[in-house]
């Protein structure tokens, strides 16, 4: 068995397709390798009829993924390479792919579901949590920004939440991840055995319909009010002046992670948040991540975030520039340029549901 076999296992039970994400000592953290085996899997049960349904888990009792390996893209980073482009290019088209995927793409988001696991999990068609769920986009902490989709989720969640959650990085729980539309469905982890069983007999509807039920209260719903009055700022230092002046502890608390982030990652997530409102479907708001993902893999912080948070774990980062006021319009727009290697181009073909 080769490492990506290894990594990605696959079997069919009776009418469902199982993919399971299985490097638990990496909280199954996706490789290129394993990217594009969840790829070739899903081309032969899109055309194999005997495959009803699809679904997805990750291996061991921490999570489904905690992203794409960071590892690698830090080495990549410091040779000054292009192998992370080549992953995120596969990685994008994959996320585009199951969003469109035509049959049931049941994602079990259960414990820790960060990075690259959103976007192999939440643009499925049916999207599961459980009361393990931690779901977060935490990028900018690594001096990095939003991908895998992650900007179209965001851009797509009630008032200014998913600015909230894009820029702090905050891990978010099951009533939140169905507020901001992350997820569909709250069940159990103590009943997600009998429903994997009963998905490989019946429809998805028939079998989640004994098992949905009303997630333990979530946070969000409570600091709309704040959220949507500080978020609404033009620009970050506004949004940070915001938090800083609105008394709340969980306001204060945002600006706080705020301080601590990358300046720039903070001013280029905010722009692609805002311009992916506007960009229409997934796959051109895909397009935008890939020319932001492939300059930020050029610069000084995403090599330094991973530095101080994965390979040193110091936990303080250099940031350059050091302040939100430092990082001009210029350097912003650099993210937003056709990289130079050429872009990422993704067709739109919608298609029919109909189970």
């Amino acid at each position: 068995m080769t490492a990506d076999e290894e990594h990605v296992l696959l079997r069919t039970e009776g009418r469902a397709a199982r993919l399971t994400l299985n490097r638990p000592r990496a909280l199954n953290a996706l490789t290129h390798g394993m990217v594009r085996r969840i790829d070739e899997a899903l081309t032969a049960w899109e055309h194999d009829p005997a495959v009803e349904t699809v679904i997805l888990t990750g291996a061991g009792e921490r999570g489904l993924c905690a992203g794409g390996d960071i590892r690698s893209i830090y080495e990549d980073a410091r040779a000054g390479g292009t192998a992370s482009a080549g992953f995120w290019r596969d990685e994008y088209r994959l996320n585009a792919r199951i969003a469109r995927y035509p049959k049931p793409y049941v994602a079990v988001m259960d414990g820790i579901v960060m990075g690259g696991g959103v976007g192999v999990s939440a643009h499925g068609s049916v999207r599961i949590v459980t009361e393990r769920s931690r779901v977060a986009m935490p990028e900018t902490g690594i001096g990095f920004v939003p991908d895998v989709g992650g900007t179209y989720l965001l851009a797509l969640a009630p008032g200014e939440l998913g600015t909230h959650l894009g820029l702090t990085g905050a891990p978010v729980g099951a009533a939140d991840a169905l507020l901001c539309g992350l997820a569909d469905h709250f069940v159990p982890s103590a009943d997600l055995p009998r429903l994997l069983t009963d998905l490989t007999t019946k429809p998805v509807r028939d079998a989640l319909g004994p098992y949905v039920q009303q997630p333990p209260p979530g946070e969000l719903a409570d600091h709309r009010d704040w959220i949507d009055a500080c978020y609404g700022a033009d620009t970050v230092e506004e949004t940070v002046a915001r938090l800083r002046a609105h008394g709340s502890r969980a306001a204060a608390a945002a600006a706080g992670t705020l301080a601590a982030r990358s300046p720039t990652a903070l001013k280029v997530t905010l722009t692609a948040l805002r311009r992916a409102r506007r960009l229409g479907p997934l796959e051109r708001v895909l397009e935008q991540e890939y020319r932001v993902s492939t300059a930020a893999l050029a610069s000084h912080d995403l090599a330094e975030g991973i530095r101080a948070q994965v390979i040193d774990k110091d936990r303080s980062p250099h940031w350059a520039p050091a302040t939100l006021a430092e990082v001009t319009g210029t350097d912003v727009a650099r993210y937003f340029a056709p990289p130079a290697e050429g872009g990422l181009h993704l067709a739109t073909t919608p298609q029919e549901m109909p189970w």
